[in-house]
């Protein structure tokens, strides 16, 4: 009889293991994909990114598109007007593959550019929630960041719109969690190896490692969606080197750090690096491919020398031939030069650029669309008028309390050497602070979409903090449950709030300068 409720206990926890994140997914899924199509416009960057996958697809590079072209894909009848002349583009092909998956199915419209990049953003979703409990050991708290990442304005607003930021933020965490699930398997080898003496742990070869080839696939993909994955490809592949390290000593190894530099270092590199390598590369098979793309023919009938070098002292250096490099990836190298020059020295003012000290705070979101509707129109029935908005804001709330979480995580791992707060500010490292150099340059708040599901990690894991550890008394796990309870309801009710802003819905400018809480917002 007592086993028999314990296996039943046993599989209600399986069971819940899967449903909690699965049910979290659908409700996240559904916000996302409700309406989808409207509104029945080009959304900020959707002027770019649209139209060049449509491109991809039709001919295997981006072209030019003329003027009008938004008008006339838009109209009725719809009219492409797609042209054979190549396009200098700022960002690899692959999010633009991605975004026209979505196109080929159900053409060239709203919802076709935008149903891929929402499909990913539900399914981020689910990866957190299974990603949470394996980081945090809770099934519960997974569920809780989960949750979370659903009711985020900024990657809601990212989710249904046609942009790269969301595919390269799903690549991130997709590869994270790839890594998390290494980190446990050759936890697990190592562990058997302690069996046998602690030179067992110097001595062990941990192998094939599928998921950790797995997490350099995807951060290939997102370095081929935006170049900010290079610098997050840079800092996983040292955290999965420090796991290594950690997890040899924990096992009893005497030179930890050597065995880990002679037994696993090239193997993170080839795996990480390597096959990221391969995956960028591949990209741009589209371009290598075909002839018509932009400096395509850049190479052909050049000498193929190097770049002339400034001499040490007054003896000229002679140039390197390069001529044994085939013509096209000699190409495809000066195409990459000149998209670093954009990207770097891109300066024009914008309205809505922001820096990245007031990104933690949501100082400056980006509003992605704009239309005053007047009083009798499209059911607006407010004398001064309606607006109908899409902000890309964090719920604000939300980051507010990541502050205080990552000061919270950051104490962990300083003082307490918690591995899983230092995987969080890992992520907090690639991803947020290389900005930090680009101080002169043209950027955005909502590049911190990448950024959005490690903040939930560190606001349920100080939520986790607020319960109380196991065995703790239960007048304290009352109150701090109730406490932690609270804040995701205010978190929640901080979504529904400013819901309109992320859905364009038509409201009285009244109720739209009530969700202005600053001015810089506006």
């Amino acid at each position: 009889m007592v086993a028999g409720r314990a296996a039943q206990v046993v599989g209600a926890r399986d069971r819940w293991r899967w449903w909690g994140p699965v049910g979290v997914a659908v409700f996240a899924a559904v916000l996302r994909l409700w309406d989808l199509p409207y509104p029945n416009a080009f959304v900020f960057d959707e002027t770019y990114y649209p139209k060049d996958a449509w491109s991809l697809w039709e001919q295997g590079y981006e072209s030019v598109w003329p003027d009008n072209a938004n008008q006339l894909i838009l109209g009725v009848p719809q009219i492409i007007p797609l042209s054979q002349a190549p396009a200098f583009v700022a960002h690899p092909p692959l999010g633009k593959w991605v975004i026209g998956i979505g196109e080929q199915l159900w053409g060239l419209h709203p919802f076709g550019w935008r149903i891929v990049v929402a499909v990913l953003g539900g399914l981020s979703v689910l990866m957190l929630a299974r990603i949470g409990r394996r980081l945090l050991r809770s099934t519960l708290l997974g569920c809780v960041a989960a949750l979370l990442l659903s009711v985020d304005g900024l990657q809601f607003v990212m989710s249904r719109v046609g942009l790269l930021d969301g595919v390269s933020a799903f690549f991130v965490l997709a590869a994270f969690g790839c890594l998390l699930i290494d980190r446990d398997h050759a936890r697990a080898v190592l562990r058997a190896a302690r069996a046998e003496g602690g030179a067992a742990a110097d001595q062990v070869r941990l192998g094939l490692r599928p998921w950790r080839l797995s997490a350099g696939v995807l951060l290939g993909a997102a370095c081929a969606v935006k170049w900010n994955g290079l610098q997050i490809l840079a800092v996983f592949t040292v955290l999965t080197l420090l796991w290594d390290r950690a997890g040899r000593r924990a096992a009893g190894a005497y030179r930890s750090w050597r065995s880990t530099l002679r037994r696993d270092l090239w193997p993170a590199a080839l795996s990480m690096v390597g096959s990221a390598l391969v995956v960028y590369a591949a990209s741009w098979s589209g371009w290598l491919a075909t002839g018509g793309g932009y400096d395509r023919h850049w190479a052909d009938g050049r000498a193929g020398l190097s770049p002339p070098r400034t001499p040490v002292v007054d003896v000229p250096l002679p140039q390197v031939s390069m001529s044994w490099v085939p013509a096209p990836l000699r190409s495809l190298w000066h195409f990459h030069a000149q998209m670093y020059d954009f990207n770097t020295g891109l300066s024009s003012p914008h309205t809505y650029q922001s820096n990245p000290w007031s990104w933690l705070v949501q100082g400056r979101p980006v509003s992605m669309y704009w239309e005053q509707v007047p009083d009798g129109q499209r059911g607006c029935t407010s004398r001064e008028g309606c607006a109908s908005q899409i902000l890309a804001l964090g719920t604000p709330l939300l980051w507010w309390a990541s502050c205080f979480a990552l000061a919270y995580v950051l104490y962990r791992w300083f003082f307490r050497r918690d591995w899983r707060s230092g995987a969080v500010l890992a992520a907090v490292a690639g991803i947020y602070l290389p900005w930090f150099q680009y101080q002169q340059r043209t950027i955005f708040s909502f590049y911190m979409v990448l950024l959005v599901p490690f903040l939930c990690l560190a606001v349920t894991q100080m939520l986790g903090a607020m319960l109380g550890p196991d065995g703790c008394p239960p007048r304290r796990r009352a109150w701090g449950a109730a406490g932690a309870g609270l804040i995701v309801l205010a978190i929640v009710g901080c979504f529904a709030f400013f819901y309109p802003l992320y859905t364009a819905e038509v409201i009285p400018m009244s109720e739209w300068r009530a969700r202005m809480w600053f001015t810089s917002w506006i």
